[in-house]
């Protein structure tokens, strides 16, 4: 709908994604997880500010994701957190702080071996960046 008012001041966006981004974490509050990493996946997606023209030569046109790939590792592997929802906080308050562009996120982290009869058990948040 090209004359509609609201469509045509909306703030472009694009849209992130990572799916399954596997990695070796200290999580958990039982004993054995006190002891040892064990496998997180995390599934994120990120709405940003599309700002300038992307230039195809030229990176600093958008924001690059190994950027914020390389945040979500650190932020997981640091140090040892008890709680998922803990660390989703962290891993959230990281890439808004260290992203201006990033408007809002969603982060679902999960523990695929945390129990025998499903998948994975986790935590999804989202967060909008306030005005």
């Amino acid at each position: 709908m090209a004359g509609d008012p609201i469509l045509m001041s909306a703030m472009p966006t694009r849209r992130i994604f990572f799916s399954q981004l596997a990695l070796d974490a200290r999580i958990g509050i039982l004993e054995y997880e006190l002891r040892a990493t064990q496998p997180l996946h995390i599934d994120a997606e990120f709405d940003v500010a599309v700002e300038r023209e992307v230039r195809d030569q030229d990176i600093r046109t958008v924001l690059d994701y190994r950027l914020l790939r390389d945040a979500i590792v650190d932020e997981c592997t640091r140090t040892h957190v008890n709680l998922l929802e803990t660390l989703a906080e962290q891993v959230a308050a990281r890439l808004l702080r260290e992203f201006p562009e990033v408007l809002h996120l969603k982060i679902r982290i999960g523990k695929p071996l945390a129990f025998s009869d499903c998948a994975a058990v986790g935590i999804e948040i989202e967060r909008t960046r306030s005005a």
